[in-house]
């Protein structure tokens, strides 16, 4: 007669779930903290004559963009956006201006991460700073070239 085995433990059998119940920090999905945390980095790193005021640019995160944003675009799928400025460009506003909203870059999680996993070349860094640069070039009416100079990826 064979010898008895004892079972394993719930933890012998399947070593991989203590992992997957606590896991390390950097094997779970960037929170939409996190990309604001990323963006707002963006924002601290730029020259001189933009950090300050591109300050005033309030920084939003959302999963998706909401389904008047989609409409409005004409988009096909919220997975077509990564970002959206929405506000009046410094290049439009006059003095007399009543401001009725602040200027807003929002930045979309999901699409962003999506593009991310795509591309497999960038980190996530760089590509919320490439978007957070390309929504203020909204904001700051920038050239191309303007914006190829703070953002060598524009190139």
């Amino acid at each position: 007669m064979r010898p008895r085995i004892p079972p394993l433990s719930h933890k012998a059998r399947r070593p991989y779930l203590s992992t997957m119940t606590n896991p390390n920090p950097d094997s779970i999905a960037p929170t939409l903290a996190f990309i604001e945390q990323l963006a707002h980095e963006t924002v601290s790193t730029l020259p001189d004559p933009f950090r300050e005021p591109a300050t005033h640019v309030r920084l939003r995160v959302e999963d998706f963009p909401d389904d008047d944003m989609v409409e409005e675009l004409g988009l096909n799928d919220p997975f077509e956006l990564t970002g959206l400025y929405e506000g009046i460009p410094l290049t439009e506003k006059s003095t007399s201006d009543q401001m009725t909203r602040p200027d807003v870059i929002w930045l979309f999680r999901r699409p962003i991460l999506d593009e991310w996993a795509e591309r497999g070349n960038v980190s996530l860094q760089e590509l919320v700073s490439h978007v957070v640069i390309h929504e203020l070039a909204h904001h700051f009416g920038w050239s191309d070239e303007d914006i190829a100079a703070i953002d060598p990826w524009w190139e």
